[in-house]
């Protein structure tokens, strides 16, 4: 008997391509919608919510398993309403449920699994479930079945653990006052206290213990800021032995750039093979930073390789990024990366491909599932003294071999991608790119000041609110207003493209957006920020985002613009608030530290000293060598702002930063000040004037002693 002919399911009609995935689904399904919810109160169901992303490996496994079986989707639609949900599409809704289900189950994770009652309450849940019985897991038509019943046959209890379990999460979005100072201790003991990041440290493969491993770019950040804070090069170390483990590991895509999701073992070998847009911009600006704390070549290769990818395989041609790339490739989950033996030495040749294999850990074996994934067990310059050659001239041989073997990979089936362009993501990889422009060449600047401009143009509404998502050619059923993420990080974006461009509109926009993300987000009365405007779609809770998860959380980022921004802008009312957000939140800097990691990064600066660098250039082309000159140290406490004729007035300049105001260029030169806390230097004119004073502020003997310089750490 021939199978039935499907029809699309209501999914056909969303933008999100992960919604579209399951349009073939023999399951009822509905996006997040006022229909969905209102048919389960008029027809007294609760509700399936099932949340994921496009590139999400075990969500595509669910989806095969059961959600394309018709025996479990005729209980689902039986029985249920369900809805499905694209996390990056719905932050605010993943943020919710996903609490939900780890407070209930003690773990998360993708695909998420949530089962509500009519009015939105969470009362069960989990995240992936097989189709039949295995390894202590229940099958899913097993938790469905017993849903229902538990749902029509003891519903005073459902109602019940909803209504405690929604009073709980209640609780947790009030934080406690704490009454601990906001000092440079605290920042010590959330590394090396009880509750610290020292103890869960890994001392021989870098970043936490145990697996899987996460890439925690924030926590390389941390690190880099105590080591400078405290001159203490055991930091360092950590977050050196962090970094040069992942960007050597099977995380690392060696041939085009960029890094996967996560390794699955300790020794960051085995990844998930997705890529994500947010993990990649993250992280060319942490390693951006240790290079300009060590001068480490291989970080910079990194930095420059992880960016190229994101220009060459994220970036739309009418502006933005796109969201990510599928871990699956022809069904199979990794498929486009691996290797085999043979097929390097077909490529390459027997002489260039015997070498390659050595060094990339490649075997006629193959070191997983048979195949080969791409890996260096040691730095390259241990390697070259091994072999008694230039280590740039075994670079070079390697150049060459990867350029062969990825033009060959550019002859498979490409992992898809999602097209989606998410406003809090794009700013994210607008802050990596006025980053690496500041510190490392001007050609990334072009492409920071693109994507500032799709910013502008695409996501800005007319009533200067930000829009969250947008997939070009297809027009939202749903448009999703931008969320505190949206806000905090497009702003810390356009204040790190103002530091290098000197072009006051992108700062002008940054406190445009800073005083809209007040007036939507801020609770006056408990302090901190919401993660969603007001009644967002009659939520049981509405949330505040203080944990880091994948990318940093929103309070935390927010509060660090603020109080830049007060520092650019003299307005003492951006630094009153994040003082109160900081104090408030006190006390999980001092419990839970590593939980709230981005938020020990704004507290480093907020702590000081700062450095005010004021840029002043007689004219526009000789201002970017001279902030290039200053950015490419690395200084987490610096505010640097430039000015030459030609940009704006000099009346707007001051209007928009006071501490320009007097200032000019002396004898026609370039002229830089700089003040640290209350004290300032005599004007630098010239520009080997301005060298003299970068020697005596950043002087390479001050710098943490370590073997940096290498690029390796005591592991290796």
């Amino acid at each position: 008997m021939s199978a039935p002919v499907r029809k699309p399911n209501r999914l056909i009609h969303e933008s999100s391509p992960y919604l579209r995935q399951h349009a073939w689904n023999p399951v009822d399904w509905y996006p997040w919608c006022d229909e969905a919810i209102q048919r389960a109160q008029a027809e007294d169901k609760p509700i399936f919510l099932s949340i994921g992303y496009a590139a999400c490996h075990w969500c595509h496994v669910m989806e095969k398993e059961s959600f394309d079986d018709e025996e479990t989707a005729q209980i689902l639609n039986e029985h249920f309403v369900s809805i499905k949900v694209d996390r990056e599409e719905r932050p605010d809704l993943d943020h919710l449920y996903m609490n939900a289900v780890v407070m209930l189950t003690g773990h998360g994770g993708w695909p998420l699994t949530v089962f509500l009652t009519p009015d939105l309450k969470p009362f069960y849940g989990g995240t992936y479930f097989p189709p039949e019985d295995r390894a202590n897991m229940p099958s899913f038509r097993r938790i469905l079945l017993a849903v229902a019943i538990a749902y029509r046959h003891r519903r005073q209890e459902v109602e019940r653990a909803a209504q405690d379990l929604v009073a709980h999460l209640r609780r947790l979005e009030k934080l406690p006052l704490d009454q601990g100072a906001l000092d440079a201790e605290l920042l010590r003991q959330a590394y090396a206290g009880d509750h610290g990041w020292r103890r869960h440290l890994d001392p021989v493969n870098g970043g936490t213990l145990g697996a899987p491993k996460f890439p925690q770019p924030v926590l390389a950040q941390f690190l880099l800021r105590l080591a400078l804070r405290f001159a203490d090069p055991e930091p360092l170390e950590h977050a050196q032995r962090l970094l040069d483990h992942m960007s050597r590991g099977g995380i690392f895509d060696h041939l085009a750039g960029g890094f996967h999701r996560y390794s699955t073992d300790a020794q960051w070998l085995v990844p998930h093979f997705e890529k994500m847009l947010y993990d990649n911009a993250l992280l060319a600006a942490a390693y951006l930073e240790a290079y300009q704390l060590t001068g480490a070549h291989p970080y910079r290769q990194v930095v420059e390789q992880t960016l190229r990818w994101l220009l060459e395989e994220l970036a739309h041609p009418g502006g933005g990024f796109a969201s990510s790339l599928d871990a699956d490739s022809e069904g199979e989950e990794g498929k486009y990366y691996l290797w085999t033996w043979n097929e390097v030495h077909t490529v390459l040749g027997s002489d260039l491909g015997e070498l390659f294999c050595q060094l990339y850990q490649v075997s006629p074996e193959g070191n997983w599932e048979g195949q080969n994934i791409l890996h260096l067990a040691r730095p390259l310059s241990v390697d070259a003294r091994l072999m008694g050659r230039p280590v740039e001239e075994l670079e070079e041989w390697l150049a060459r071999a990867r350029a062969q073997l990825l033009a060959y990979r550019r002859q498979r089936t490409p992992p898809a991608r999602d097209d989606k362009i998410l406003t809090s993501w794009n700013g994210l990889a607008l802050s990596a790119l006025a980053r690496a422009a500041l510190a490392l060449h001007p050609s990334w600047l072009d492409p920071a000041v693109r994507t500032a401009r799709f910013l502008y143009d695409r996501m800005r509404l007319p009533d200067g609110r930000l829009n969250h998502v947008s997939v070009p050619g297809c027009e939202p059923a749903r448009p999703v207003a931008g969320m505190l993420e949206d806000y905090s990080y497009v702003i810390e974006g356009l204040l790190d493209l103002y530091e290098v461009t000197a072009d006051a509109h992108w700062l002008d926009w940054a406190g445009s957006l800073a005083q809209v993300m007040v007036e939507l987000f801020w609770d006056d009365q408990d302090e901190g920020f919401y993660v969603t405007a007001p009644a967002a779609d009659g939520l049981p809770v509405r949330a505040k985002d203080w944990h880091d998860g994948a990318t940093p959380a929103g309070n935390s980022v927010a509060l660090a613009d603020l109080d830049r921004l007060a520092h650019y802008t003299g307005d003492r009312r951006w630094a009153d608030l994040a003082a109160r957000g900081l104090r408030r939140a006190a006390g999980l800097m001092r419990q839970a530290p590593t939980a709230v990691t981005r938020l020990l990064v704004a507290l480093d600066f907020h702590l000081g000293p700062l450095r005010e660098w004021a840029v002043l250039a007689p004219q526009a082309e000789q201002l970017y060598p001279a902030l290039h000159r200053i950015g490419r140290h690395l200084d987490p406490r610096r505010v640097l702002v430039g000015y030459a004729p030609g940009l704006e007035s000099t009346a707007v300049a001051a209007r928009l930063v006071p501490w320009l105001a007097g200032k000019s260029t002396i004898a026609d030169q370039l002229t830089v000040y700089m003040c640290e806390g209350t004290s300032c230097r005599p004007p630098a004119v010239g520009v080997q004037a301005l060298e003299q004073l970068l020697t005596s502020v950043y002087p390479p003997d001050a710098s943490v002693q370590t073997n940096a310089s290498q690029g390796t750490t005591p592991a290796d």
